[in-house]
């Protein structure tokens, strides 16, 4: 009794971020706030630099799309599709495996063995030969010793999705659930999402991620919280448009309806997102189901957080300029904007990063966009980016942080990166996020970061020298040094303590301690 008592505390635990329900006052605030926001710095504020000012106005207009598009996303994030509980059709159930430690695997293929429903197969996707892994012929021995089938390609192309197609085709049941190698499936799984499937327009039903080692350490931390307000009420509110996109993993898919799409697309490294723009255009319906029930693995170090990130990117960005959703025939405008939202999200790096730029111009040339005091400003701005902040966390019940806010931020290389290389058709391979931590520091990959700060204390000092403290002066003072304690915290994920357990820190600040003492 003990034990089931502290098992349902912890799914109680798990699901806590999905527990929200945003007053829709605050939410018209919202709106009100944002648009005289935008009315004051267009047409109230005396311009100064016009060249500053136009591209300012640009990215605030960007911003305030974003945020529009949010608030309209969770303005109800209640709808639920119907379902019917005693519907159990057979499922194959895919764990695809690209040379992922072997007892990840297993602990992943056990559960889903042990799932609560009448017919339903397992198998690995064995991906490891064609990736040129050393352990797949021990997943083609696990696959034995658990009585489960196996299918190991031996051609390669199209990386995950490719895998998936292959399965597909050594496989026949009308339907099939995803998992990736770390994401272990709870025993109710199949019989939570398959209840929707009775719909016979519905191509697929997707459940949250949910990163078990989410306290690990700084970076799996900082990850899942990004990731609650994905899962939590973004999706939530897709639900009431049609508009839910499939997320690589704890899925469960419609064999007809991804095979009239083609099958799983195998020409972008984010091949969920795009397959379920084609099957969204055909008329097929999709689901979400808010409630966790497979537990995965979220990165544990900076390396590949960040390869992570750039994939997410890469493959978003690619809807926008390669298969516009405003362009395709097939979608509700409601699926359309839902879309453009999710994917343009991945161009914010570029506003981040040239909004960051305009102190430092300053600094050095005294340049602003705008002749304004720093109280109207502030009288204008605060108030709708604080109470933004604020809807932020509360959407996913308080547990959006600070250190989420940070980590997007400062995203702003990987998304430059991503964006280019979509332009340029840069090619780029998937690769699979690491399962287990990656020793290094990886300082480099945060020196546009440092230079930032280091840039901001110098210009800082200059600034005060030739300007005295103006308000100008204080003003965008303040706006840098903001930047920079939100870099920071990007900072100190990228140092070898990003990456460090909870448990070995606490051995480093007890020894720490000792010595002292000593």
């Amino acid at each position: 009794m003990a034990s089931q008592s502290f098992t349902e505390h912890n799914i109680a635990e798990h699901n806590s971020f999905l527990k929200s329900q945003v007053s829709k006052s605050l939410l018209a605030v919202n709106v009100l706030l944002a648009v005289i926001y935008i009315l004051a710095i267009t047409l109230l504020f005396p311009i100064s630099n016009v060249a500053m000012f136009y591209i300012l106005v640009a990215i605030e207009i960007f911003h305030t799309w974003q945020a529009l598009g949010f608030w309209y996303t969770i303005y109800d994030t209640e709808y639920m599709p119907t379902k019917l509980a005693n519907f159990t059709p057979p499922v194959d159930v895919f764990i695809t495996v690209a040379g992922e430690p072997v007892e990840i695997v297993e602990e992943t293929a056990r559960a889903a063995k042990a799932m609560d429903y009448p017919n339903f197969k397992v198998y690995l996707l064995n991906d490891g030969y064609v990736a040129k892994k050393d352990n797949w012929r021990e997943i083609e021995d696990l696959a034995r010793r658990l009585k489960i089938g196996c299918v190991t390609r031996k051609v390669p192309g199209g990386a995950k999705a490719g895998n998936i197609n292959s399965g597909l085709r050594a496989t026949a049941a009308p339907f099939f659930a995803v998992f990736d190698a770390d994401h272990v499936p709870h025993p109710d799984f199949l019989r939570k999402l398959m209840q929707h499937m009775y719909d016979d327009r519905v191509g697929f039903v997707q459940s949250p991620q949910y990163y078990k080692n989410y306290a690990e350490n700084y970076i799996t931390a900082g990850a899942w919280e990004q990731q609650e307000l994905f899962f939590a009420p973004i999706l939530k509110g897709k639900n009431r448009m049609n508009s839910v996109f499939m997320c690589g993993t704890n899925m469960v898919i419609r064999r007809e309806a991804i095979l009239q799409a083609g099958g799983m697309c195998e020409d972008n490294i984010a091949e969920d997102f795009l397959t379920s723009l084609f099957m969204h255009r055909l008329g097929w319906k999709s689901v979400y189901v808010s409630e966790v029930l497979a537990e995965g693995l979220a990165p544990e170090d900076f390396l590949s957080y960040i390869k992570q990130q750039y994939r997410w990117a890469r493959g978003s960005l690619e809807v926008i300029f390669w298969h516009n959703p405003l362009l395709m025939r097939g979608l509700t405008w409601r699926q359309r904007f839902q879309y453009l939202q999710s994917a343009s999200y991945y161009l914010s790096g570029a506003a981040v990063l040239i909004n960051a730029l305009f102190p430092i111009i300053f600094f050095f040339t005294g340049w602003t966009p705008f002749t304004v005091s720093t109280m109207v400003l502030a009288a204008v701005f605060l108030p709708y980016i604080f109470l933004t902040i604020y809807t932020l966390s509360a959407s996913t019940n308080l547990s959006y942080t600070y250190r989420a806010v940070a980590f997007s931020m400062s995203l702003f290389m990987v998304h430059l990166r991503a964006i280019f290389a979509v332009i340029f058709r840069v090619k780029s391979g998937f690769a699979v996020t690491s399962k287990r931590k990656l020793e290094g520091n990886f300082v480099n990959m945060v020196i546009p970061h440092i230079l930032y700060v280091l840039v901001t204390i110098g210009g800082a000092g200059y600034a005060i020298e030739h300007r005295g403290l103006a308000s100008a002066v204080v003003t965008n003072i303040s706006w840098a040094l903001l930047n920079s304690i939100i870099f920071s915290v990007f900072i100190v994920a990228a140092l070898p303590i990003g990456a460090r357990r909870r448990s070995e820190q606490r051995q480093v600040d007890a020894e720490k301690i000792k010595a002292v003492s000593q």
